[in-house]
């Protein structure tokens, strides 16, 4: 049964970085694609970022594009997402995911999350 992680969230100045790191337990064998999504107050939940299973297909958001990277190491069983010059607008809880097969932007498409870690952007 696989389980997710996620850390490294925090209270930033628009403009700083951070880094989320998704932890994940069990057999991923079966997640070929994954990816973070994100959720602010009263909204739905965003697709962010998703990377393949060897990392030649990356995908991002284009209001992150530039600014975030998204990586994995499969050895650690660990994803990452380093983010750069953040702005209020990036407010939200960060979730880590994966599914089977093609990375898909839409989070019905995912039933496996984390129980997520608070990003805040102050102005």
């Amino acid at each position: 049964q696989v389980q997710l992680a996620e850390s490294g969230g925090g209270l930033v100045q628009a403009g700083g970085s951070l880094t989320l790191s998704c932890g994940v337990s069990g057999r991923i064998f079966s997640f070929s694609a994954m990816g973070w999504f994100r959720q602010a107050p009263g909204k739905e939940r965003e697709f962010v970022a998703a990377i393949s299973w060897g990392g030649r297909i990356i995908k991002y958001r284009d209001s992150v594009q530039g600014r975030f990277t998204i990586s994995r190491d499969n050895a650690k069983n660990t994803v990452y997402l380093q983010m750069n010059t953040l702005k209020p607008e990036d407010t939200a809880v960060y979730y880590c995911t994966g599914k089977i097969g093609s990375i898909e932007y839409d989070s019905s498409a995912y039933s496996t999350w984390g129980q997520g870690t608070q990003v805040t952007v102050s102005s």
